[in-house]
């Protein structure tokens, strides 16, 4: 069994964390150091299968060469300019990224929530300014999570999250998640945009079925509203398919990526189709620190290293055998839910608090998360093979079962 942060250097490093750094999050005591492929490792050596790459951002895992050998080179040349200046690799990308989705044109920011807060930003000039000013209602739905900015929190549907900020945005609405009837009887005239994750990530990995997707396309295009999928943690190749709209065939007018897409930097993109290319024009947005150098070179190989590497189609497959190992152990166990997701992003849902496992699954080596209290989010590297996935399994497993036992022991306790 792992003692975590027992080194007097490790001790330091918490005491200073927990000085400093204002406690918003709730860290788990120990000190990872450096990381190999789908491994991290902490300062007196132990190995930890991560199942979680930096909350999807390490799609490449930790350490990959060409990730190394590009942040060297770019690094030693330049790392910032301010965006009023062209550098080679921003255009490049963003034509890639284009080219890969099918959009028209791209705007970088430095993370997820910046990229929703220009989304949102495009979607009011562009009801504004093309049809009337009261069309600036932003149909969102329960559960979905599209960060922690005041805009991006504002189109949040879970009240957990908004409740101590209140009030927020006005103008917008929550539907249910598949509930196609409130889904219509929200969207109006004065609705400027449909706003959905294509797979619900933080809110408990749910995908959305192909009929809720092409209702929200048909009401999207009868309300003249746009469709804005926010695809940071489900896309760039996170399902098996480079964005996760292709599986349902529905198309969007404004994609929101992120998470991998710097290669571990911070970077999102905002693309648009042709018709919205010019709604944010000059001096209408802007990112200081969006699409550096440094990270649209990074970004580059890393769509070069999953195309090179197949690395889709690993994804696809690992994420199937990830699926139905967690399918037969959500049949088996008394304390599952059920088991569902797509590609590589996966959940095990269950009747208790996540917590005690996760700590309990850390000694052992394995790093999971949970999101909602009581789901297991599975968000590996794509590098993940199946002797990975049988490895996480040999932990969890045992883990379960004991769980169950307990509660069993408990209950019997309790009825005498």
């Amino acid at each position: 069994m792992r003692r975590f942060g027992q080194s007097a250097a490790a001790q330091a490093i918490l005491r200073r964390d927990s000085e400093y750094l204002l406690p918003v999050y709730a860290r788990f005591p120990v000190v990872m150091e450096r990381g190999e492929g789908v491994y991290l490792f902490d300062g007196s050596g132990n190995r930890y299968l991560d199942m979680m790459a930096g909350l999807g951002v390490n799609a490449l895992g930790h350490a990959h060469p060409r990730m190394v050998q590009a942040t060297a080179d770019q690094a030693a040349k330049l790392v910032h300019l301010s965006p009023q200046y062209c550098t080679p690799y921003a255009g490049e990308l963003a034509e890639r990224l284009c080219s890969l989705s099918g959009m028209a044109g791209a705007f970088y920011s430095t993370g997820g929530s910046e990229a929703v807060e220009g989304a949102l930003k495009l979607a009011r000039a562009f009801g504004k300014e093309n049809f009337h000013p009261g069309k600036m209602r932003v149909v969102s739905l329960l559960g979905s999570y599209h960060g922690r900015t005041y805009g991006s929190l504002s189109v949040t549907g879970q009240a957990k999250y908004r409740d101590d900020f209140e009030p927020g945005l006005p103008g917008v609405d929550f539907a249910p998640r598949e509930d196609i009837e409130a889904l219509r009887a929200m969207v109006s005239d004065d609705t400027c945009a449909i706003l959905l994750e294509t797979v619900l990530g933080e809110g408990g990995v749910y995908e959305l079925s192909r009929d809720f997707l092409q209702e929200a396309r048909r009401l999207a295009d009868k309300h003249h509203a746009l469709l804005i999928l926010d695809e940071i943690q489900c896309g760039l190749g996170r399902t098996g398919k480079w964005f996760a709209y292709e599986h349902s065939g529905v198309k969007p007018d404004v994609l929101i990526l992120g998470k991998p897409l710097g290669g571990g930097l911070p970077l999102s993109a905002l693309l648009v189709n042709a018709d919205l290319f010019h709604v944010l024009g000059l001096g209408k947005h802007g990112s200081t620190l969006g699409g550096s150098p440094l990270a649209c070179r990074l970004g580059l190989e890393f769509l070069d290293v999953v195309e090179d590497e197949r690395l889709l189609d690993r994804v696809t497959d690992t994420g199937l055998y990830l699926k139905q190992r967690l399918q037969a152990l959500a049949a088996s166990s008394d304390i599952a839910v059920e088991a569902r997701g797509v590609g590589l992003l996966q959940a095990l849902e269950l009747t208790l608090p996540g917590r005690p496992m996760a700590e309990e699954a850390l000694r052992q080596g394995l790093m999971l998360n949970f999101v909602q209290g009581s789901v297991m989010r599975f968000l590996p590297a794509f590098l993940l093979e199946r002797s990975h996935v049988n490895a996480a399994m040999g932990i969890l497993e045992p883990l379960m079962e004991r769980a169950a036992e307990t509660i069993q022991r408990e209950v019997l306790v309790a009825a005498r």
